[in-house]
């Protein structure tokens, strides 16, 4: 009898309660809804049990800070050194990451299944560990032998690359600690659980838990994390969005399944810009950077097609030539229908109504199709003239001269307004053998002594069509 006032005792000590929260968004309520109210997803809140006792971070069990008795310092007296950052040997993935990997920094890359995040993975660490860097790779999904067999296909042989298949955050810990690696990779963060919480693994408590744990220890050891996520239907990395909060850069794998092309963007980096993406090409042996992406873009382009125009889209640093190719034909159930792939679509909605407007083409009453080649996405207002050179082309069934390349932002009115870095535009047209560009007349002005491309300055929507047709 005493023995069961005790236990009911220390059970009161730590108060239990059950809270629903959104597999989605993180979103917590006391009671069951069926639609979040945050995200609007159904069916996406599950009862977890909150502990509201408090439980402070430990580092292996020593002091709650990231660099223990260190004081206060001004800025100036800072040193950085270019020898922080670690470089991984790919050069796209160094690119995207800003230069290589800081020391302590917390990456986390998201992808759809299959898209080549683990191989990615593997084939970094590997040429970091054939440099005499320690890396540990913990496989949440994957038996050591199955990571083995994959490792042997990518050509990943090294005494420095330890594989560690584990589940239990607990035990993660006390392997980085026995093993004091100088990079640690998670893969998957969705697999991963801690004992002291009763939730599923997946769920966005054990997310949110084991992520934070994860990165204190790792910035208290000033080592390099990496952790893999999966993401949702909706292309957003599954667990609450405080996950991408915590860490320091965000990258996104994109691409189609059934294409070769693989792009790496960064949304997120505090040391570095978010405006960088990597090219890989997908082959037997793992990914294979691409060097020279506009050339491979372009490489299958079809001749004297209607509809096919060359646009100019700077990524980051880098700019690259792409393919933007449409379809219009009339409407057969009389509502139109329009289609994008890689341009938003409201964009493309915009620019239509412009091209009517003020271009004097009837195509409100026609399907309209648009699409960027190569599996590449699209965001800068300069391939807003691209767009309807493209959409003009094909309606008026005249084909736009192969080398010709266009860019520039187009506003209501129908102006063509200036864009930047027109310069290094122009520099990649002229190495791929362009021998024309139709880019916006305050531009123009701007660039002074060019080589054989012939460069046209244009004001306005009715002007580019005039120059092309």
């Amino acid at each position: 009898m005493f023995f069961i006032i005790t236990e009911r005792v220390k059970l009161s000590m730590v108060k239990l309660r059950t809270v629903y929260i959104c597999q989605s968004c993180g979103y917590q309520s006391p009671k069951w809804m069926g639609k979040c109210p945050d995200c609007n997803q159904w069916n996406s809140l599950v009862e977890e049990t909150a502990f509201e006792e408090k439980r402070g971070l430990k580092v292996f069990g020593c002091e709650t800070s990231f660099q223990a008795g260190s004081a206060p310092q001004p800025i100036t007296t800072l040193e950085v050194k270019e020898e922080d950052r670690l470089k991984t040997g790919i050069g796209e993935l160094d690119r995207v990451l800003g230069g290589g990997i800081v020391l302590g920094s917390a990456v986390l890359i998201g992808g759809d299944p299959g898209i080549g995040k683990s191989t990615l993975m593997l084939q970094a660490m590997a040429r970091l560990a054939a440099n005499g860097e320690r890396v540990l790779y913990v496989s949440g999904e994957e038996s050591p032998k199955q990571t083995k067999i994959r490792g042997e296909r990518l050509g990943v042989t090294s005494e420095n690359l330890f594989i560690y298949a584990e589940n239990t955050l607990e035990r993660i810990l006390d392997s980085v600690k026995k093993l004091k690696p100088g990079i640690l990779i998670v893969d998957s963060i969705q697999t991963i659980y801690t004992q002291t919480l009763e939730s599923s693994p997946g769920s966005v408590s054990q997310v949110r838990e084991t992520s934070s744990q994860l990165i204190f220890n790792a910035k208290g050891m000033d080592m390099p994390l990496f952790i893999v996520g999966h993401v949702t239907k909706d292309g957003a990395i599954a667990g609450p969005r405080v996950l991408e909060h915590m860490v320091d850069t965000v990258l996104y794998f994109e691409g189609e399944r059934g294409h070769q092309f693989r792009i790496l963007r960064a949304v997120k980096n505090r040391y570095g810009s978010v405006m960088e993406i990597g090219v890989f090409e997908m082959r037997d042996k793992g990914l294979l950077e691409v060097v020279n992406p506009s050339a491979l873009f372009l490489a299958e382009r079809p001749q004297n097609a209607s509809g096919s125009v060359v646009v100019s889209s700077l990524e980051g640093t880098r700019p690259i030539l792409v393919e933007i190719q449409s379809l219009i034909c009339p409407a057969i159930f009389g509502i139109p229908k329009r289609t994008v792939v890689g341009i938003d679509y409201n964009r493309v909605a915009l620019l239509t109504a412009v091209l009517e407007k003020k271009g004097g083409l009837n195509i409100q009453n026609h399907d309209i199709f648009l699409k960027v080649t190569g599996g590449i996405r699209l965001e800068e207002p300069a391939i807003d003239l691209g767009i309807i050179a493209s959409l003009a082309s094909n309606f008026l069934d005249k084909p736009i001269p192969q080398k010709t390349v266009v860019f520039g932002e187009v506003g209501l009115a129908g102006e063509v307004r200036g864009i930047s870095q027109a310069e290094p535009r122009i520099n990649e047209a002229e190495k791929l053998g362009f021998d024309r560009c139709i880019l916006p007349k305050d531009n123009m002005t701007k660039i002074k002594g060019r080589g054989p491309l012939e460069l046209i300055g244009v004001t306005s929507v009715k002007e580019m069509m005039d120059v092309l047709f």
